[in-house]
């Protein structure tokens, strides 16, 4: 009978931990993605001049054509969207969306200047949300 209590003490300790690392993993694969879906921006802006049309269809924004569309990229299970939330001649803004296991975990972006966004409570970007650190 202590045995099993000793062990219900110690999961009660060790599952959140383990919940919150995992959150953490998908957190950074997506950070990850926007990074590399950033540098194929850069590279399509290279070869036409321009950040526009680079999403399916030839769009401005949604899904991107120019790089994979979820993350992590590689793996099976998918936990983020990946989308072009915005691009014009000069700038764009990229997006992670969480969804599945992570979806409450709030969106991720980052734009054509650097700027890194994590909307951790989950209500739009604010005061708070300039960066991607926990």
């Amino acid at each position: 009978m202590i045995v099993v209590a000793i062990i219900g003490i110690i999961a009660a300790i060790a599952y959140p931990s383990y919940v919150e690392y995992t959150d953490r993993t998908r957190r950074s694969d997506a950070q990850g993605a926007l990074t590399g879906l950033s540098g194929a921006m850069e590279r399509y802006y290279a070869s036409n001049n321009t950040y526009e049309s680079a999403a399916a269809g030839g769009a401005d924004t949604g899904a991107p054509a120019i790089y994979p569309d979820e993350a992590p990229l590689e793996g099976g299970q998918k936990y983020y969207d990946l989308t072009i939330e915005a691009a014009d001649a000069n700038s764009y803004t990229l997006r992670a969306t969480p969804k599945g296991v992570q979806a409450g975990d709030g969106n991720l972006e980052l734009d054509s200047t650097g700027a890194r966004r994590w909307d951790r409570d989950n209500d739009g970007f604010g005061a708070g949300d300039n960066t991607w650190e926990n």
